[in-house]
């Protein structure tokens, strides 16, 4: 009996090497056009953005050529609808997993670059949901035929951080045909790169949309021309630790002036409608990034080491493996909810997707640190760079109030699920 049993098992087969994820769990979900897409975006990212990286973090300067990549490769305008010349991509447009996987890719090889492209990305989607027809086809011809860079800015903190001299706020006055900021801003992402800014400005005072204290219904966007000469950069404000090259500087406004064919839709309609909410998944998409980066350094670091055969080292890529590939899932999740019209879901889901993601990234460039060993951080290090961007990312919301406004919502209390606040 033991030898007809022996006689009808197979061999075993050598074990096959493990796919790349980007090339399988995200492929389940992509359409072909989808799929081509990203994969235009990857290779871009592996041979363009990647051996940049080093160069912009060490100078912490824009990615300029980067864009001009992605501008060149037809890649600029994700979330412009079709008929403006966009690829029509996002939440609001059917399909926002096709962009999130774009993301991702370019969070594997560059977190910087990936939150401006974010922030790019994310203005656009604001355009094409608030904007006006006139407004859409001046802003988006400039987008697809010239590659302007659009970018948001709310960031106005009421408190001073330690050792911090530096006090932000704007104010909003009324003037013939139009506005006039004065004030200052901080986390101006892409503020030595990008061409046109959305700014969250409070009529009733400072705090933009985040800080303030006062009814949403104040709460003004104004598309700004940064080329303005009456604003000035504060480029020395900016010196963290990680996400360098996102020259997220200081910027002042000196009485600019804001015609009234650059504000766009009703005040209080970004709070209102809860638009910041479609951008949560978004930030997790760039965290998955960096959790894919962590995998693919780790296997050719192990590989090269020899250490596969090492049972330490086997749980912590499977740690690694597994966290990637539950992100895909809750981002899919996610991306459905969207696509079916389920906003309400859609909203506190993309919340959790958020602070599930953030973890698991945080998690798996920590496995990959002890897997590789302290030579995988001596720069440069493509995971010693993430490891310095991701810290300082994850830091764009308090995780403690993403996870109290997922509570809040289980147990039926009053949330925010734009800016988290109690």
């Amino acid at each position: 009996m033991d030898r007809e049993l022996e006689e009808r098992t197979p061999p075993l087969a050598a074990p096959p090497r493990m796919p790349e994820q980007s090339a399988s769990t995200a492929d389940l979900y992509l359409s072909a056009e989808g799929r081509e897409l990203v994969a235009r975006m990857a290779t871009l990212a592996r041979e363009n953005f990647a051996p940049r990286a080093a160069h912009y973090d060490e100078t912490a300067t824009f990615p300029h050529e980067d864009f001009a990549d992605l501008q060149n490769a037809a890649l600029h305008a994700p979330t412009v609808p079709l008929q403006y010349g966009g690829l029509g991509l996002g939440p609001y447009r059917g399909d926002a997993f096709t962009l999130w996987m774009l993301t991702k890719e370019i969070a594997k090889r560059d977190l910087s670059l990936a939150r401006c492209w974010e922030g790019h990305a994310n203005s656009l989607v604001l355009i094409a949901g608030l904007g006006n027809e006139e407004q859409k086809t001046r802003w988006f011809d400039g987008v697809v035929a010239r590659g302007e860079k659009w970018v948001a800015w709310s960031g106005e903190p009421q408190s001073a951080a330690l050792g911090e001299r530096a006090r932000f706020g704007t104010t909003l006055e009324r003037a013939d045909g139009g506005w006039v900021v004065s004030g200052s801003k901080a986390f101006c992402t892409s503020a030595g790169g990008a061409d046109w800014a959305i700014l969250l400005v409070n009529a009733s005072g400072p705090g933009g949309a985040r800080h303030a204290t006062a009814s949403p219904e104040s709460l003004y966007l104004l598309a700004c021309d940064l080329h303005d000469p009456s604003i000035t950069l504060d480029a020395s404000w900016w010196n963290p630790i990680g996400m360098r090259a996102t020259v997220s500087y200081g910027v002042r406004f000196n009485d600019t002036f804001i015609p009234d064919a650059n504000v766009i839709g009703e005040p209080g309609r970004y709070l209102r409608e809860g638009w910041q909410t479609c951008f949560a998944p978004h930030y997790a998409a760039s965290f998955l990034g960096a959790a894919e980066l962590a995998l693919e350094y780790a296997l050719d670091y192990i590989r090269c080491q020899k250490k596969a055969e090492d049972p330490y080292v086997q749980h912590h890529i499977a740690e690694i493996a597994i966290g990637v590939e539950t992100a895909h899932l809750w981002l899919r999740h996610v991306a459905l909810l969207w696509q079916g019209g389920l906003l309400e879901q859609a909203q506190i889901a993309g919340s959790r997707a958020r602070h599930l993601v953030e973890h698991l990234a945080e998690q798996s460039v920590q496995h990959a640190v002890r897997a590789c060993g302290a030579r995988s951080l001596n720069r440069p290090s493509a995971l010693e760079r993430t490891l310095r961007d991701l810290t300082l990312y994850i830091r764009h919301d308090n995780d403690d109030q993403v996870l109290a406004t997922v509570g809040r919502s289980i147990l039926g209390r009053a949330f925010d699920t734009s800016f988290y606040r109690p």
